[in-house]
């Protein structure tokens, strides 16, 4: 049996990790637009810790939760609640990332779990429906009264998880993904109500 994982709030010595969890959730599109970001002489991994080190914004270590077992960090989510009324703004926004706004604007006020993800080995044992309840006891604390997320139609198997978890699919965009990107298809946005 697999030792039940230690969850935790993360800290700002998490960032590298959090930046490769970033980056597996976003099925490689993270480290396409880090890659914009970083100058010479700085990897595209750099660039993600520094966006994990803010103290502000989405992708903060600040809405972390870091699942670990025996001192390894085995998976992540970053989870926090979607402004209400939601501006929704795209310009100088990549292109890729206006289907994901326009998903967000339908969902105002929602706890948003923008990354939910494990390392590919520690799969299947319960964590990620963990931090799932992780996030829904910050939303009902906060007296949200909707959680909400977006998962490619490809990804059939994180698609599968939120629906046992009570997700319901209200809304989905055509996604615009990079050249060469494997898969193809929709974001589907997902909601629940908040449950005590």
């Amino acid at each position: 049996m697999a030792a039940a994982p230690t969850l935790r709030p993360a800290t700002l010595a998490d960032a590298s990790a959090l930046a490769v969890l970033v980056d597996i959730a976003g099925e490689g599109i993270p480290t396409g637009f880090w890659q914009e970001l970083a100058g010479p002489g700085h990897s595209v991994l750099e660039v993600g810790r520094d966006r994990a080190r803010r103290e502000e914004g989405g992708f903060s270590y600040r809405h972390a939760t870091i699942a670990e077992i025996g001192g390894e960090v085995v998976a992540g989510l970053i989870v926090y609640p979607l402004d209400d009324p939601y501006d929704l703004t795209l310009d100088d926004v990549p292109a890729h990332v206006h289907p994901l706004l326009r998903l967000e604007a339908q969902a105002p006020g929602s706890w948003y779990v923008n990354v939910l993800t494990t390392f590919q080995e520690f799969r299947g044992q319960g964590i990620g429906r963990a931090l799932l309840e992780v996030a829904e006891k910050r939303a009902y604390a906060a007296g949200a009264s909707t959680m909400s997320i977006i998962v490619g139609s490809w990804n059939e198997g994180a698609e599968r998880l939120y629906q046992r978890a009570g997700y319901e699919r209200i809304a989905s965009e055509p996604a615009i993904l990079p050249a060469g990107f494997p898969q193809s298809g929709d974001w589907l946005l997902l909601t629940k109500p908040v449950a005590p």
